[in-house]
């Protein structure tokens, strides 16, 4: 046999080479390729607020740019019609409906299991570092939160490295800000005290002072008064604590820096919550006036300002082109919520939700279809998408993409839409449940059938633009009447029946 002999200073050369060959991204397309990814999750946009899809009254150069430059999905929903439920199924890949997910109040307990699978439980398996900043309206501790104290299970718990939030929604107490598991700037002298049955501490109420409000408020709104701005619930002490609504895109914006620049050498999964523009709506001074709309217009605006600041953070990282952007909203418009800031007067030929009919709580097409960019440089071809894709399909593309086995039950009813999701076709899910504030709907391709329901008890007290409920059977044509205006259901009963089995099968089991 011939006998092969290495020179020991090829063996050093060859070792060098591996080195820092295998130190190098592999290029797109290999099984090794870790991009980073962001989600950008805006509150209560519309699918028309945004210039591409149509917005008058408003310009939105950043958010423009991001769908010129990447996909401009015309048919992706959110799972649900309002926003806790849409958060959840977000990160777990389920539909909110199976654990009974609702708009949670601002004490209740974490809605998500720290034993059960999510989506940065799943991206940590691929060794990215996880973070979360902005709103989260998921639930934290478990049910008797003592805000004075570490507060868990939270984000922490269900698998995300860095927390900082707003722990529910700008219009609910507490005011303050959370990270990780402690309330910033809290003065133990001064302990926060919450309650949303009973008033706690001399803080004036809505009710009692309506001279010191800033916006006029409904009776749920009118309870203590922060930043001139009446909240759901009560609150006492935390005064060194308490946010000021105007700082909301500063504050979140550089937290989202320190995460990205702190883990700009290994893959990183970012969840950016936005608060905007979900009510109060109170914009920074310095985009105060930049919009036709008024506060509702200024704040998307100030959306548009945030995702250009960080897209931009991402260039001078030299991150750009190894980082997946996702822009979309948790679910549709609403105008006057709670609070009267000029939203109906000001609309002028603006229509939030394009040309579909509906908004926030609806089971009409714009109560879950909403604005969806995706933009990856040099990987994704810019263009414009049709495929029906859900935020519940972000859970199963993404472990497609790093090929991260699911576990038997994980994310049940989350779909790998990655073709689709980079632009390599338009072939996206064939049936999906979308989900109001009181029904459920199936889409079936174009098709559209939505079950017959009665107004509960109640209902009207449901702030929405419509309900879109009906106590006969809806059958829409989506590809010929995409705003829902004319009722197929007597003419093809064989249609409806067999969605209407559909739709109770999916509502059983998964898939």
């Amino acid at each position: 046999m011939k006998r092969i002999i290495i020179h020991p200073g090829s063996v050093l050369m060859l070792f060098i080479l591996f080195f820092f060959t295998g130190c190098q991204p592999k290029e797109k397309g290999s099984n090794t390729i870790k991009p980073n990814i962001i989600i950008f999750y805006v509150d209560d946009l519309g699918y028309g607020d945004i210039g591409v899809n149509g917005a008058k009254g408003v310009k939105t150069p950043n958010i423009d740019k991001l769908a010129r430059e990447g996909i401009n999905f015309t048919d992706a929903h959110s799972s649900a019609a309002t926003c806790t439920p849409s958060r959840y199924s977000l990160l777990t890949g389920e539909y909110a409906f199976r654990n009974k997910a609702k708009i949670l109040p601002g004490d209740a307990p974490l809605i998500i299991s720290p034993d059960q699978p999510t989506l940065p439980k799943m991206l940590k398996k691929a060794n990215y570092k996880t973070g979360v900043v902005g709103k989260w309206h998921l639930g934290l501790g478990d049910g008797n939160v003592d805000w004075n104290e570490e507060i868990k299970p939270g984000p922490l718990e269900i698998g995300f490295d860095y927390a900082f939030l707003i722990p529910a929604t700008g219009d609910r107490v507490p005011t303050v800000y959370m990270e990780n598991r402690d309330i910033v700037n809290l003065d133990p002298a001064d302990p926060i005290t919450v309650s949303y049955k009973e008033k706690v501490g001399d803080r004036p109420t809505g009710e009692e002072r309506p001279d010191l409000l800033r916006q006029p408020a409904d009776l749920q709104h009118s309870k203590t008064i922060i930043n001139g701005i009446s909240r759901i619930g009560y609150m006492a002490g935390g005064e060194s604590a308490l946010w000021k609504d105007e700082d909301f895109p500063d504050v979140l914006t550089n937290k989202a820096f320190e995460f990205i620049q702190a883990n700009k050498d290994n893959p990183f999964f970012l969840y950016y919550a936005f608060h905007d523009i979900h009510v109060p709506r109170l914009p920074h001074p310095r985009f105060q006036g930049k919009s036709e709309m008024g506060p509702r217009g200024d704040a998307i605006v100030q959306v548009d300002w945030v995702l250009g600041q960080v897209v931009q953070k991402l260039k001078e990282l030299k991150l750009a082109e190894n980082t997946l952007v996702i822009f979309t909203s948790d679910n549709g418009p609403v105008l006057n919520d709670g609070y009267e800031d000029e939203a109906v007067a000001l609309l002028g030929d603006h229509r939030p939700g394009g040309i579909f009919r509906g908004g926030k709580y609806s089971i009409l097409e714009a109560g879950t279809r909403m604005p969806t960019i995706a933009s990856w440089p040099g990987t994704i071809q810019p263009g414009v998408n049709d495929a029906l894709i859900n935020q519940l399909d972000f859970y199963a593309s993404f472990s497609g993409l790093l090929h991260i086995p699911l576990a038997e039950g994980e994310a049940p009813d989350s779909e790998n839409v990655l073709p689709a999701l980079l632009g390599k076709n338009q072939e996206g899910r064939k049936i999906m449940i979308e989900e109001s504030f009181y029904n459920m709907a199936l889409r079936e391709g174009h098709w559209k059938y939505i079950p017959p329901l009665a107004r509960e008890p109640g209902f009207e007290k449901v702030k929405q633009i419509e309900a879109g409920d009906s106590p006969v059977p809806q059958l829409f044509d989506l590809s010929v009447d995409p705003s829902e205006n004319n009722n197929l259901a007597q003419q093809y009963p064989a249609r409806v029946k067999q969605m209407e089995s559909i739709l109770e099968s999916l509502k059983k089991n998964p898939k």
